[in-house]
């Protein structure tokens, strides 16, 4: 296999997990060989990074503005993509049409034109694009995928998900970039991006019909007023009002976040621990979306962002009986930050009632329920699917038989539910999303 050449845009926090693979345990079929961003102060603090783990020479860095530049000097096979959502199909597009392939995080981009722009110059250009859907790799997703290809549940009727966004990592959302819609589409296509996926794999559909409601219920200024808050602060740091207020991030000097935000922000002035209180957001915390799919089946969904704990539940009703899956992510958090990352579930195991597994329960027809088994001893990110996926990504699929590898067309029909949803939120009408993309 050939060892290929990479270079990454965007260097925020989920720049890692690639950064760090390619001088790692993937380094023997890839090579990380230029950085580039819009604030130098985050491609130093990786480049500080890397050189202290890895022992690697220091990795030369561009502006942003120097792109073109980049590949022209660096001429990488392909560009890894995890800059800020609305700026995904540029990066794209342009890696594409200087020749090269391009990996790029969900959501592959936010609205109906950048998804044709991007659908358009990969027909053009003929570049391969791979986006980045790891839920698909986590061993509890993967099993479902399998007992509904199985057939035991018979033909799938209806779906209902819902999905559950607790008072940490939903309020995260609400204090950076992602509070203004038109930089991450909202939560129904930067986060819900991976629900749209999972389902539209496991169910071997996209959806062809979505109606959608939602509203900012809970974070904003104008709900904390119309519940009694009267101190205010637009951002944590040295703020005594936000010392006392459970929502606000608290950043220790020194940390990761000190080092890739508070450092950067003479560059920028990204404040990254805006208050969730504020004013200015844009996006929505309550979400519920109605989707018929192209084989006819109907789902019901919802996303909350203010739950006291995290995690999802998916029930599937078919011809032959109803597949449950209930999985908690993480049971409380703390007023005091304190966090529960006990080993997701719903479920006690009988020889040991300290864990927790993801819990499978299929019931026939005129049969009793059974809990389905499968192996949850992978501790790695995002459900164990972190690791599967830069293995796919980096070293090729192999394999796969149940089309875990996500491809250009998978990104446009996982996004296009969130934008179709965010467009019936706006006029009141359900969306024929063919009438956007066509992807048949």
């Amino acid at each position: 296999m050939k060892k290929k050449t990479y270079v990454q845009v965007g260097t925020g926090s989920r720049a890692g997990m690639y950064l760090e693979a390619l001088c790692g345990d993937f380094s023997d079929v890839g090579t990380i060989a230029a950085l580039c961003d819009t604030n130098q102060t985050r491609m130093d603090y990786w480049n500080d990074q890397l050189v202290e783990k890895f022992h690697i020479a220091k990795l030369p860095t561009y502006k942003a503005a120097d792109f073109d530049r980049m590949i022209e000097e660096i001429k990488p096979d392909t560009v890894i993509v995890t800059s800020m959502d609305r700026t995904h199909h540029k990066y794209i597009c342009r890696a594409m049409e200087l020749g090269c392939d391009v990996i790029t995080e969900k959501p592959m981009t936010i609205d109906v034109e950048k998804c044709r722009q991007i659908i358009e110059t990969k027909n053009r250009t003929g570049k391969h694009v791979t986006v980045t859907f790891n839920y698909r790799y986590s061993p509890r997703n993967t099993k479902v995928k399998e007992i509904l290809e199985s057939g035991i549940v018979g033909e799938i009727t209806s779906i209902h998900f819902e999905w559950l966004l607790d008072v940490s990592h939903g309020a995260d959302y609400f204090r950076r970039w992602h509070r203004n819609k038109n930089n991450s589409g909202g939560l129904l296509v930067h986060k819900a991006t991976h629900h749209f996926d999972l389902v539209n794999w496991w169910i071997n559909s996209w959806p062809k019909t979505v109606f959608a409601m939602g509203d900012l219920k809970f974070y904003g200024k104008e709900n904390a007023e119309r519940r009694g808050v009267t101190e205010f602060y637009s951002r944590a740091r040295n703020s005594q009002i936000a010392a006392k207020d459970p929502f606000a991030l608290k950043v220790e000097a020194g940390d990761t976040l000190d080092k890739l935000y508070y450092a950067a922000e003479h560059e920028d002035g990204y404040f990254r621990d805006q208050s969730v209180f504020g004013d200015g957001i844009s996006i929505e915390d309550n979400m519920g979306v109605m989707i018929r799919y192209h084989n006819n089946t109907v789902m019901t969904y919802s996303l909350n962002a203010h739950c006291p704990w995290e995690g999802y539940r998916v029930c599937f009703n078919g011809t032959k009986g109803r597949l449950e899956f209930n999985v908690v992510e993480r049971t409380y958090v703390s007023a005091d930050g304190q966090e529960d990352f006990s080993r997701p579930g719903m479920r006690e195991l009988e020889n040991d009632k300290s864990k927790m597994v993801p819990e499978i329960i299929f019931q026939k027809q005129f049969g009793k329920p059974q809990v389905i088994s499968y192996d949850e001893n992978d501790k790695a990110g995002h459900g164990g699917g972190d690791t599967r996926l830069l293995n796919d990504v980096l070293r090729g699929a192999g394999n796969d038989p149940l089309g875990h590898a996500a491809g250009y067309v998978d990104g446009a029909k996982s996004i296009l539910a969130g934008i179709s949803a965010n467009l019936s939120i706006k006029t009141g009408l359900p969306v024929d999303v063919d009438s956007l993309v066509d992807l048949r």
